[in-house]
């Protein structure tokens, strides 16, 4: 029988935590909500993007998503999405993070998490599946990985500039031009850069071209033409950008997803 793609039917389950399995289409998309229970969100295909605590966290494969319970977001489809859930019950959710927090995605966590979605809702297994449920929750409390995220300024001014770059992440103005059409001294926007997002302006709009690269991507488009969307002069330059980011080429990155 096929398990249920419904998130409530996971918020009261006797299973203290209960794994959903769910495809979804490319540019699909699920509108803001929150759950009783704390989640561990990952897919084993496509790239999600995940709006929650004034951020978007952007989700590829060899990474998940911990959002704490009652927390608000939304989710974005890049790709064919092969989104596997965990619901955590609040009180084993007590000694993890109260935040939002990336974490790597190892062979031991991914076996646990598809294990934990194979399992029926209603099957008794306690024994074997305390055991699982204990390595599960050691796992997320210690694995951590570089954040792929873009906090957004509350500065309606730093806003706009946000919003442009994540509509066109290509773009090259310099801090001096934004500050042009922003009506404030680039001195004022960087102070304010750093101390709303704790990113300086270069480095947030560098995630914002890497998240958007993710994305394109898993949407299959090449490495050549992504590189140039997103401002660079050659394909190797856009590379070495996402090597350093991720430890991987483009093609190494998504091929190794591919053999899995």
């Amino acid at each position: 029988m096929a398990k249920s793609t419904n998130a409530a039917d996971y918020q009261h389950t006797k299973r203290p935590i209960a794994g959903m399995p769910k495809d979804l289409k490319d540019g699909s998309y699920i509108a803001p909500h929150r759950h009783r229970r704390a989640q561990l969100v990952w897919a084993t295909a496509g790239v999600m993007t995940v709006t929650a605590a004034q951020a978007t966290w952007i989700v590829p494969p060899q990474r998940a998503l911990w959002i704490p319970a009652g927390t608000v977001h939304s989710i974005r489809m890049s790709g064919a999405v092969a989104m596997r859930t965990l619901y955590v019950e609040p009180d084993l959710a007590r000694a993890l993070p109260k935040d939002c927090k990336i974490v790597l995605m190892s062979g031991l966590l991914r076996e646990l998490v598809l294990e934990a979605v194979r399992v029926p809702l209603d099957e008794d297994r306690n024994g074997r599946m305390g055991h699982i449920e204990a390595l599960i929750l050691d796992e997320i409390g210690t694995l951590s990985a570089e954040t792929l995220y873009l906090p957004m300024p509350r500065d309606r001014r730093l806003r706009v500039i946000c919003e442009m770059l994540l509509r066109e992440p290509g773009r090259q103005d310099t801090l001096e031009q934004w500050a042009d059409r922003a009506g404030a001294s680039s001195r004022t926007l960087a102070r304010l850069f750093a101390g709303e997002t704790g990113m300086r302006f270069v480095d947030w709009r560098r995630q914002a071209r890497l998240a958007a690269a993710l994305i394109r991507l898993a949407e299959g488009q090449d490495v050549a033409s992504v590189g140039r969307s997103l401002g660079y002069a050659s394909a190797s330059a856009f590379t070495a950008m996402f090597r350093q980011s991720l430890g991987q080429s483009p093609r190494d990155y998504f091929g190794q997803l591919a053999a899995a």
